[in-house]
């Protein structure tokens, strides 16, 4: 079982969706990195539940406790532990024996011969993001330290879709307007289509899914290696360790096959000193490294399986066939909370990426 994730900045997650806490170790935390708390809070409240009528109404406060590796207000160099603790739980809600169709209920049995904590999903639940999101503020700050902005917005729910980023040119003030507004749009029109989409799927006992679009600014060109080392190859490995994810493109992603070499192909010019691309089809990567062009990808992220509305299933127990309605307290769409969870993942493979190329060439 495989929980830890990086090479030199390395997070490991514990936990479960209702055990007494769920947490995170972070291993190769730069020592002196000034932490501001309240900002890692922020980015903590994105991702809380229970703030509207748009997510689950289980209630968690979400505050991360640090247990280790800071002192006098800086990191201490040595493993940085935080715990945040599961206050809302209602484990009654669940059925050991009746697989949640789409959930990890029949694939954690046979992994684990039935052992696997089965309440809100056990070690599976999305509930596992909150610690991510707080490796990714840490990874963050060291990341501005750097240069670095990590931007993401919501581009759609169900059918109606906000505006794409300028792939070229991503303003970093970006992060914080988007961050600020009731949905993690750049254009704030769509909003109430959006709002009407979830809350529609949400009164039929259904859910609706999503794709968030994320940019990383400023990194510089040279991070990253080919083949199986390749900034895509890192970033796509810890996007689809979030729940949920079920696609990753990169630049112009698909539609790239639609297009001739000469429409692909980003063509380069100078910028004063400095080497740009015209366009940006190839998501800012090239032979696995990026180039110091925006680094652009989207996530497809899936509608939330726990639902409301009868399904056919399997009574693992007695071999029957059966129907299940989902019990408990579920999203009718995690889309947009997930917009964190997806800047957290970015700002923590940038954050090796950015400490590995300090060991290049010795």
């Amino acid at each position: 079982m495989a929980d830890s994730f990086g090479k030199l900045f390395r997070v490991t997650l514990f936990g479960e969706s209702h055990s007494a806490a769920i947490g995170v170790v972070l291993d190769g935390v730069p020592a002196g990195l000034e932490l501001d708390l309240e900002e890692i809070s922020r980015e903590m409240r994105r991702r809380a539940p229970g703030q509207n009528s748009l997510s689950t109404p289980r209630k968690e406060a979400d505050l991360p406790l640090i247990q280790s590796g800071f002192f006098e207000g800086k990191t201490t160099g040595t493993p940085l532990c935080a715990l945040i603790q599961n206050t809302n739980t209602r484990s009654g809600d669940y059925e050991p024996d009746l697989l949640r169709p789409a959930h990890a209920d029949f694939t954690g049995k046979i992994r684990y011969n039935g052992w696997n904590d089965y309440r809100g999903g056990g070690h599976f639940s999305g509930r596992l993001t909150a610690p991510l999101v707080f490796a990714g503020a840490v990874a963050k700050q060291f990341l501005k330290r750097e240069g670095v902005t990590i931007a993401a917005h919501l581009a759609s729910v169900g059918n109606v879709k906000d505006q794409r980023f300028d792939p070229c040119l991503v303003p970093c003030e970006l992060a914080e307007q988007i961050a600020g507004r009731e949905l993690p749009v750049l254009d704030e029109s769509v909003i109430a289509a959006m709002k009407e989409e979830i809350l529609a799927a949400k009164s039929a006992g259904d859910s609706v899914g999503g794709t968030v679009e994320c940019a990383v600014l400023g990194a510089a060109a040279g991070l990253g290696s080919p083949f199986f080392e390749s900034a895509e190859s890192r970033l796509s490995a810890m996007l689809f360790s979030v729940p949920a994810v079920k696609g990753v493109e990169f630049g112009a992603g698909f539609a790239i096959s639609e297009m001739r070499g000469t429409q692909a192909n980003d063509s380069f010019y100078l910028d004063g000193a400095r080497i740009r691309t015209r366009t940006n089809h190839n998501g800012g990567i090239n032979g696995g490294i990026t180039n110091g062009m925006p680094i652009l990808f989207r996530v497809a992220i899936k509608p939330t399986p726990s639902i409301a509305a009868l399904q056919d299933t399997v009574n693992i127990r007695t071999q029957a066939e059966c129907q299940i309605r989902v019990r408990g307290r579920h999203d009718p769409c995690i889309a947009h909370r997930a917009v964190c969870v997806i800047e957290a993942a970015a700002a923590v493979v940038m954050a090796d990426l950015v400490l590995e190329a300090r060991t290049y060439g010795r």
